[in-house]
């Protein structure tokens, strides 16, 4: 009986492993089950979904959604750049992080204990210019 990667189709857990969306088969099936993964807009119910080229996966990850057009089921988990050959990443652009300045910590005057740079001041204040030691 052919294997199923000889008739052109791959269970999306393992594709989603082998194109290096998760870092192992169990994740990967974890993802599909709890319901983050669609499959040409359709929600895959269970792991073993089988997938083709051609095929459009949406995956909710934790802070982003990839939208991925399948190119190749591929036969093995390999290197990064050959698992980037599998998919067309169809995702929109991330938006752009607005700058904002830093923090600044604000105290009333005279209540804590103080900081470097007013210790330094306190310092240069009641230093009398004498070098006893």
């Amino acid at each position: 009986m052919p294997g199923v990667e000889e008739q052109g189709r791959l269970r999306i857990d393992k594709w989603l492993w082998h194109a290096r969306v998760t870092k192992s088969r169990s994740l990967a099936q974890k993802l599909v089950a709890s319901g983050h993964v669609r499959l040409n807009k359709e929600r895959v119910r269970g792991a073993a979904q089988q997938v083709r080229a051609d095929d459009v996966l949406t995956v909710a990850l934790e802070r982003r959604v990839l939208i991925l057009r399948i190119r190749a089921l591929g036969h093995r988990r390999g290197p990064a750049a050959e698992a980037r050959l599998l998919y067309e990443d169809l995702s929109p652009p991330p938006a752009p992080r607005e700058e904002r300045p830093a923090p600044v910590a604000l105290r009333d005057a005279g209540t804590g204990r103080p900081t470097k740079r007013e210790r330094r001041q306190l310092e240069r204040f009641f230093d009398d210019g004498s070098d006893e030691s």
